[in-house]
């Protein structure tokens, strides 16, 4: 089949996109639209004393000031934590989890710097951003944390006041008494403390919303970028606004980057609702890049202790971590989960029979921690990784050895480990070889020795990863046929650069026969589409992509007994291949599209047969996938400078079923090179005011393209059982294994590991001691 699954086809949306037919939330513009302004907290942590809005509601232009005592007045519900609803978490003490209030503006006190303390409703953004500067806040200031470990030692400023202590939440995972006993026996420990630095996740677009209210329909119509339409639909209205789901319409376009930070609900989205019902006409609300820094959700920002316990014969006994880990000041919708919902990866792809995790989860003077690429995975990944460096170090053995030595086998399968996850597939030793033969790991001792003889220093950097996705909650898919034979195909997730559009289609051309031009693909409209949950964890390919065949064979279910009908033969003794059904044994055939034709004429159809051609199919996972892979890499630095040069980067993959290699690499390449980011350049730096340090571009740093080698991607597959189409999943793969792989090859380097990010002054102080 032309384009089918399993081949290179470049990305459909690619062209529409390059022209300038991308529609973002700023493109959208409807009549009598309105600009909205967000006060924001100028200090970290103080009391609202007052806040005086004369001034700003007699300004040019302004057709509203609303504070959080308005959004009290008018009854609405806070921000959700879903994590709340779905896993019931408890202090230290036994008591449920502090889950605080969070309204869209605030009306008591602010807990970060980037706070929601009002919002102006103007005819310009111009107007509305002067008006907010008339608006006088009184602030009784007040003491701040900003670090995790800090904020729960005796005595730290109470991020919230119902909660002195700052714990949020304690969280114990694994077998505590079985790894006691390991370690008790041990004949060596290997112990690292990680620092995981905050991060914020800027994607290419900043966070836009427009809201609309018909007061005949009583219906709100929200605009903006959203990993999960639907979904967002379902808070605002049940948690929000306590009206019917069927009464807000959520629509989102294209948007530039999600990495998770999308998947979230923001008081922006609510607010521009609510100010539209308040003034009667559309309200759009643009962030600019210095918001996007004090309002995104932020990610990362731990701190972590691993120990590694071994026997005498350097078999990994037990393993044990502790975590400290930020929440920010409030729950963002996900933002417990990738403080332990993925931990499990920290077992990584080793034999280690018993594992420990505690997990403290603290409320800082911080914007509020969501899910960033990874979702925990990678400072799990990062851990093992590291610690396993670590243990072959101190023992005077071959790291590869060592992992070698403990690593599951393929013939293990299914493997239930020490921490949680039951693996249900991996040919991890074989990753490793393949990696090893494409990196060249051989030749690394002549390429290190012509470094050093240029006065540089050469490390090796060896991950192997594994996490869990596709997991949590079902896919929904629809397909429905026109009577010329054109099908449009509604998925319930959501396409922001990764290449849906492409590789559904291509599904479909291997399913029923269809040419991509045969095909519209519709997503983000709850209107339009009837059903899903939309796009993260990696989740899409399997659980849309199952959800999409399985409405596929329901299509062909149907046609069979039409083909039937019109052959007047038994639907038993129908065959269907390549968009042709046929009688069994004979050359009796008719395409899809004369069937589809038929399904819409009354006078064709078996008797009792409802008229047209469409199915609906949702896939719910039997259970969690989990990609994996191993990673290699070399970096060079020159000691008396501290810069680093990343020379070769390979990735050898086991995504399950390839649906389409040329996106799959792109995934995994966009991946490592966030991983490497956080590795080698990236933070958030706070003052010890709460005041943000990094709060642009200009003292915030990405890396570079130059930053950024050619990174070699390689499959291996070992499908999964958990979904028809064997998919395990790849959107967040490259950065699970990006961040241990170039750490470990800078700790090789430099013979130490440094504290991240790994920047040239840390690794130059770390050089000369």
């Amino acid at each position: 089949m032309k384009f089918g699954m399993g081949q290179a086809v470049p990305r459909v949306e690619d062209p529409r996109l390059l022209r300038g037919g991308g529609r973002y939330t700023d493109d959208i513009n409807l009549p009598g639209q309105t600009r909205a302004y967000i006060l924001r907290s100028p200090v970290a942590h103080a009391r609202i004393v007052s806040v005086d809005t004369s001034a700003a509601e007699t300004a040019p232009g302004v057709l509203a000031v609303l504070t959080g005592a308005d959004w009290a007045a008018d009854g609405h519900g806070g921000l959700p934590c879903l994590v709340s609803s779905l896993l019931p978490l408890e202090r230290p003490d036994g008591t449920p989890m502090f889950d605080p209030d969070r309204p869209a503006l605030l009306s008591d006190k602010v807990r970060f710097v980037g706070d929601y303390v009002a919002m102006v409703v103007a005819e310009t953004h111009d107007q509305a951003r002067d008006a907010a500067e008339l608006i006088d806040v009184d602030y009784d200031e007040l003491p701040a944390v900003t670090d995790p470990a800090a904020a729960i030692e005796s005595g730290a400023p109470a991020v919230w006041d119902e909660c002195p202590d700052n714990i949020c939440f304690a969280r114990e995972m694994g077998d505590k008494a079985a790894v006691d006993t390991a370690f008790a026996d041990a004949a060596h420990v290997s112990k690292l403390d990680i620092h995981v630095s905050r991060v914020v996740q800027n994607p290419m677009e900043p966070r836009a919303a427009l809201g609309e209210y018909n007061k005949f329909d009583e219906r709100f119509t929200l605009w903006g970028g959203t990993q999960g339409p639907h979904d967002t639909r379902r808070f605002l209205a049940q948690q929000v606004f306590h009206v019917p789901e069927r009464q807000i319409r959520v629509v989102a376009n294209d948007m530039g980057g999600g990495f998770g930070l999308r998947g979230g609900i923001f008081p922006e989205q609510a607010l521009v609702l609510w100010a539209a019902r308040k003034v009667g006409r559309p309200v759009k609300w643009n962030g600019d890049r210095s918001e996007a820094f004090v309002s995104d959700d932020h990610g990362r920002d731990s701190r972590l202790t691993v120990e590694l316990a071994l026997n005498a014969d350097n078999d990994f006994t037990g393993l044990r971590v502790t975590s400290k880990a930020s929440l920010g000041a409030y729950l963002s919708l996900f933002g417990p989960f990738p403080t332990f919902g993925n931990m499990g990866s920290v077992i990584g792809v080793y034999k280690t029979p018993c594992a420990y995790v505690n997990v403290t989860a603290a409320f800082t003077n911080c914007v509020p921690i969501g899910p960033y690429r990874g979702a925990g995975r990678p400072e799990s990944a990062t851990m093992m990784e590291m610690v396993v460096d670590q243990a072959a170090k101190e023992l005077g053995v071959d790291r590869v050895a060592l992992r070698r030595q403990n690593i599951i086998p393929a013939d293990a399968m299914p493997f239930q480990t020490g921490l949680v996850f039951n693996y249900d597939s991996g040919k991890f030793e074989e990753n490793m070889d393949k990696a090893f033969a494409k990196a060249d790991v051989d030749g690394f001792a002549a390429r290190k020795a012509d470094s050093e003889s240029r006065g540089k220093l050469r490390g090796l950097g060896i991950a192997n990863a594994i996490e869990q996705s596709a997991g949590l909650f079902d896919e929904g898919a629809e397909i429905s046929f026109d009577p010329d034979g054109g099908a449009t195909v509604k998925l319930g997730t959501h396409n922001h650069g990764q290449g849906h559009e492409t590789v559904f289609k291509q599904l479909l051309a291997d399913r029923l026969g269809l040419e991509f031009e045969q095909i519209r693909y519709v997503q983000g409209d709850t209107d339009q589409v009837p059903y899903g949950h939309g796009t993260f964890g990696s989740r899409s390919s399997g659980l849309g992509g199952g959800a999409l065949a399985k409405a596929a064979d329901k299509i062909i279910d149907k046609g069979k007994l039409i083909a039937a009908h019109h052959f007047e033969t038994d639907a038993g003794d129908i065959e269907f291949d390549d968009g042709s059904f046929t009688v069994a044994g004979t050359d009796r055939t008719i395409d899809l599209t004369d069937v589809a034709r038929m399904a819409h004429a009354p006078a064709l159809q078996p008797p009792g047969m409802d008229g047209g051609l469409a199915a609906f199919a949702t896939h719910k996972p039997t259970a969690p996938t989990f990609p994996n892979g191993t990673h290699v890499c070399e970096v060079e630095i020159d000691p008396d400078t501290g810069v680093m040069k990343i020379d070769r980067y390979v990735v050898v993959g086991d995504v399950g079923t390839v649906m389409n290699p040329m996106l799959l690499a792109g995934q995994i390449q966009g991946g490592v090179a966030q991983g490497i980011g956080q590795i080698i350049c990236e933070e958030v730096v706070w003052a010890d005011d709460g005041q943000l340090i990094t709060g642009s571009f200009m003292d915030y740093c990405m890396p570079k393209a130059d930053q950024i080698p050619m990174i070699e991607v390689e499959s291996n597959p070992s499908p999964t059982p958990s979904n028809p189409l064997g998919i395990k999943g790849a959107g967040e793969a490259g950065a699970v294994g990006g961040m241990p792989c170039v750490m470990n090859a800078i700790t090789d380097a430099i013979g130490k590991p440094v504290v991240m990010p790994a920047t040239s002054e840390k690794l130059w102080r770390a050089i000369h001691g």
